[in-house]
């Protein structure tokens, strides 16, 4: 397959590249620079190119997820962007230890009632011990049991591929693992752990057969070039899903002092991951109320699923309002054909 490696210069560029994707094309790392440095008198042409390819997959439907924090803080980890982290000194992210499979089944209904796609559980920590799988696998039996059509999706940490197969066999449908950025800058926000680590992760969740949700922070210090590969790197591992974080700072971490992107940039950076995937589920993730503000509609002209309802250790702008601002800007709640 040929990879687009430039784009014309004209007044239709945008038109035309959108074009040549949905012909099968593949977006190649100077174009997809050109994306993420499009002038900001471009937006809007940029973000209707990417809306082409997006109502070509996806129409006018929002996929929704919920996420449930099962085991806040405590964690080992020294990622630079978390509020959980060891290296934390915020002392305002809840701490509990793993709930029971009751209290994390109880969770789904809640995900039904908000007509979420998917339950997303998530816990703290490097990776699950046999405990915290046991747990898992039994609170994804139940919720199957319950709701056949609401897909689960977990986040543990680091996995292995045998821990892989026993959450696809217990009902699991989806893992999330991000690379969070490119391998040149991942040193630079993490030590504890190894970005092959994280994408050996990817993999192992792949060969079980699992669906992989991954994908990344943008706005810690990265280049433009970091997010672009970041992107390649995400279509290269088969991601299935992509949620974009957009860094909101969080007091007490080492990024307490990173400046917000601004909501133009935020935007051409979701348009970029539409070109680059064009058939993935791109989401509008963690950060998308601070740095989008009242922009984030234009964000689903390339985004096609959001959390709702708020985020692990903060609040988002809730459930009512994001049913107000899909209705308002066109779009629908999408659901899942099982």
């Amino acid at each position: 397959m040929q990879n687009i490696e430039n784009i014309v210069e004209d007044t239709d560029k945008w038109r035309k590249l959108s074009a040549r994707v949905l012909q099968g094309e593949l977006i190649g790392r100077d174009a997809a620079l050109s994306i993420i440095n499009a002038p900001d008198d471009d937006l809007l042409d940029l973000l209707a190119a990417a809306f082409v390819i997006r109502k070509k997959y996806f129409g006018r439907g929002v996929r929704l997820h919920l996420l449930h924090n099962a085991k806040s803080g405590m964690c080992s980890e020294d990622c630079a962007y978390c509020s959980q982290s060891a290296t934390a000194a915020t002392g305002g992210a809840p701490q509990y230890p793993l709930q029971s499979a009751d209290e994390i089944a109880a969770g789904a209904e809640a995900a039904v009632q908000m007509r979420a796609a998917r339950y997303c559980i998530v816990i703290s920590g490097r990776g699950p011990d046999e405990e915290t799988i046991h747990t898992i696998c039994e609170a994804a039996r139940r919720i199957k049991s319950r709701h056949t059509s609401l897909q689960v999706c977990v986040s543990l940490g680091l996995l292995d591929a045998a821990q892989a197969r026993r959450l696809k066999a217990a009902g699991v449908d989806r893992y999330n693992h991000n690379i969070e950025t490119s391998q040149r800058f991942y040193p630079e926000i993490c030590g504890t752990h190894t970005y092959n680590d994280r994408v050996n992760c990817a993999r192992a969740v792949k060969g079980a057969g699992l669906e992989l949700c991954s994908g990344g922070l943008l706005g810690m210090g990265e280049t433009p070039e970091d997010r672009v590969n970041l992107a390649l790197a995400l279509r290269e591992i088969q991601a299935d899903s992509v949620p974009v974080n957009l860094l909101d700072p969080r007091a007490g971490t080492k990024l307490a002092g990173q400046t917000r992107m601004t909501p133009v940039e935020g935007l051409r950076i979701l348009a970029m991951f539409r070109f680059v995937m064009p058939e993935k589920e791109i989401r509008m993730a963690g950060g998308r109320e601070a740095v989008l503000g009242p922009m984030q509609p234009l964000g689903l002209y390339a985004a096609n699923s959001m959390f709702t309802n708020g985020y692990l250790t903060t609040a988002g702008q809730g459930h009512s309002a994001d049913m107000a601002m899909l209705k308002a800007a066109g779009f629908t709640v999408a659901e899942i054909q099982v």
